[in-house]
């Protein structure tokens, strides 16, 4: 094959119908040259070919004759230096950052690490044995896909509704989806899975990482694996683990298929993505990609000894997209998957990091500047997992506009007020929103994603089921995972025959789910939650691709009506246009005439005020919403809504507030009754609540008899 001086753009390896354009950036190296493989059994390159120019540090060349399918990686050369940053090694075969799909995945070799590796011990020599039958490969591809009339949902976020699942954790076991497509891409879009999710009102599917990546070494030893993905190795190329036929064509046509299929049923696709770090891990982890490309660009490193890792993630490194064409990679990687990929939106992992400039966080910084500029990425949702664990990591709240955050405040302390630990203040701050932390810049409710639980830590059922973690199977003593007291004061830990004692555990899932639909914001229910998946205490399971993270579709625990009552709770929110505000609460008028937006009482039919605020004890408190949507949300009036919350153990009677005589407020749930979604009109003046537990009232017209 013949080799000409091609292009510094596009970066990659592009396709034109005639050749393959090969470009890659290296700031530090000497000399790029890429190795053609015939096979993913290959032991060597059939071809190895110097890229003849380099533009702006772009190593580029033009191969005639290459084609979709071709298998190949970088050999790399330059300065052997650690201490000053560079680990060019020309013995190890490098996978392209920009791949579209994977042709090889890495096996882990002593051979793919740059470094001589004794079995004792670590040393910064240069390994001169060749990575070629190990290392991991990139395969060039040809884009084409028919599309069709596919359209993106854009669902407004105020009427979004998130469901965080793992591709293959959520379909393996589910009866409704056909045999041979379950845990895959195609089993995301099939009619079984698309009827839970419409069942649920879902709007917005959340995937768990699904860029290619790599199990951990020391998994691997253990016998297992990352079942999460949270260990990235290529920005464009889909796990091919999830696919029905991991042939690197048929990979890309089956996640676009599920796209498109999603799409159909107006369900958008959203990616929880993790630019933060790569699975070359610290100073200690292999060279398979952006180490030996040049190391001293692509992370950020140690400003005395630049053998060390910088590590704001807890995985061994840290991208440093302060830099350029770091930055360039991870823009381009995200216009890739909108463009190409037809993707909604994206969830940020650890987005501190990436906001970070030479070290603090910059909320007008490069990353988060470029984000709100571009013309593609703006116009997608964009939700960050606003801290990472350096210094001054903690951002919940200090993203610009445009952004949505995970709100860990509403999650932490939601859960304490249903524990009887938290008081007013705090559950009317996150029911109405949390304008404490999003109420600047322009901010409304929409910036704050509301959860209680989600893939990291315990599940719904094991939240109220277990006083302590159980990660025993993780194989690291139960070292790992949040360390927390868990109490919910129920007196027995894990499964047990006490019927009291499962009501109990029971009516507060409920109460948990009532409060993240009954709040404003945008809610995020983690898969399996609405149907009471356990872990049986695993509150990290990350390792486990197993039947302990595989939802459990058989509904043992559904026998209570839990799934049912997730549905009506998400559909009295579609229904409902004053639990999805666009703006703010203020406690003033709607209009000049009209009522307040909220009003927030006592039992005793009073209106909070003052040190009232401060009284001591479990939550108990009710809102008046009014049920006219705020200006700009585009549906009009609705129900005028009373909520009622008795977070401690005891019977609450509250006062309802007053009517005018044509008018009733109408039960709309109670989480302490068996029979939770009867309707009645209240006749009374009062309501009595039993703890703990919350209703929800609407108000409407008497009707009289003709």
């Amino acid at each position: 094959m013949q080799i000409l001086p091609g292009n510094s753009y596009p970066i990659g390896a592009t396709w034109d119908g005639a050749g393959v354009n090969f470009a890659l950036f290296s700031e530090h190296a000497t000399a790029v040259e890429v190795c053609l493989f015939d096979s993913a059994d290959a032991t060597a390159e059939s071809r190895r070919l110097t890229l003849p120019r380099r533009t702006d540090n772009v190593w580029h060349g033009y191969v005639r004759g290459a084609a979709p399918g071709q298998l190949y990686g970088y050999r790399v050369r330059g300065p052997y230096n650690p201490a000053e940053g560079h680990q060019f090694n020309p013995h190890k075969v490098l996978l392209d950052p920009y791949a579209r799909a994977i042709g090889r995945v890495m096996q882990w070799r002593e051979e793919i690490f740059g470094y001589q590796f004794d079995g004792t011990g670590l040393h910064f020599e240069i390994d001169q044995r060749d990575s070629a039958p190990f290392a991991p490969l990139g395969v060039v591809i040809d884009t084409t896909f028919d599309w069709g009339d596919d359209r993106r949902p854009r669902t407004p976020l105020r009427d979004t509704l998130i469901y965080e699942l793992h591709v293959k954790g959520f379909s393996k076991r589910h009866p409704a989806v056909p045999e041979d497509l379950r845990g895959t891409y195609l089993g995301l879009a099939s009619e079984g899975a698309i009827e839970h999710f419409r069942s649920l009102g879902v709007t917005a599917v959340e995937l768990l990482p699904v860029h290619h990546f790599a199990d951990e070494h020391r998994l691997v030893k253990l016998g297992l694996t990352n079942y999460w993905g949270y260990n990235p190795l290529a920005y464009f190329a889909p796990e091919p683990r999830y696919a029905t036929d991991r042939s690197p064509g048929t990979v890309i046509h089956e996640f676009k298929s599920m796209v498109k299929g999603l799409h159909a049923a107006g369900i958008e696709v959203l990616l929880d993505v993790v630019y933060n770090h790569t699975a070359e891990g610290d100073s200690h982890g292999p060279t398979v990609s952006m180490r030996g490309i040049d190391n001293a660009s692509y992370y950020r490193l140690g400003e005395h000894d630049k053998r060390v890792c910088i590590d704001f993630t807890g995985c061994g490194n840290t991208l440093n997209t302060y830099h350029p064409r770091v930055l360039q990679l991870v823009m381009d990687s995200l216009r890739y998957w909108v463009t190409e990929m037809h993707i909604d939106g994206f969830r940020f992992d650890l987005a501190a990091a990436l906001a970070r400039g030479h070290d603090a966080f910059e909320k007008f910084g490069a990353f988060l500047g470029i984000l709100r500029q571009d013309p593609v990425l703006s116009e997608v949702k964009l939700i960050a997992e606003p801290w990472d664990i350096g210094a001054g990591g903690y951002q919940l709240g200090h993203f610009p506009s445009g952004w949505s955050e995970w709100n860990g405040q509403f999650r932490d302390q939601i859960r304490q007020i249903w524990k009887g630990e938290a008081g007013l203040g705090p559950l009317a701050t996150r029911l109405a929103g949390s304008s404490d932390l999003f109420g600047r810049d322009g901010r409304g409710p929409q910036a704050s994603i509301n959860f209680i639980t989600a893939h990291d830590g315990f599940t719904l059922h094991d939240l109220v089921s277990y006083n302590r973690k159980h990660n025993e199977a993780n194989l690291e003593d139960n070292r790992d995972g949040e360390n927390h007291n868990n109490s919910w004061n129920h007196g027995l830990e894990g499964p047990t025959d006490d019927p009291q004692i499962n009501s109990l555990r029971e009516q507060q899932k409920r109460n948990l789910l009532a409060m993240l639909v009954l709040s404003q914001g945008v809610p995020m229910i983690s898969a399996g939650d609405e149907i009471g998946h356990t872990q049986l205490g695993n509150n990290n399971a990350y390792c486990q691709d197993n039947e302990l993270s595989w939802l459990d579709w058989d509904l043992t625990f559904n026998k209570t009506g839990l799934l049912d009552f997730t549905r009506y709770l998400t559909r009295l929110r579609r229904e409902h246009p004053g639990l999805r505000q666009c703006r703010f609460f203020t406690g003033e008028r709607v209009r000049k005439q009209g009522p307040r937006d909220i009003l927030w009482l006592e039992s005793n039919g009073s209106e909070l005020q003052g040190d009232a605020w401060n009284h001591p004890g479990p939550a108990q408190l009710g809102a008046q919403i009014q049920g006219e949507a705020s200006e700009g949300c585009g549906e009009g009036r609705g129900d005028t809504l009373f909520v009622m919350v008795n977070a401690g153990p005891d019977p609450v009677r509250f006062v309802l507030p007053d009517l005018r005589a044509t008018d009733r407020w109408e039960r709309l749930f109670d989480t302490n009754d068996t029979n939770w979604s009867r309707r009645f009109i209240c006749r009374g003046k009062t309501y009595r609540l039993q703890g703990p537990g919350c209703a929800l009232f609407r108000l409407g017209k008497v009707r009289r008899a003709r």
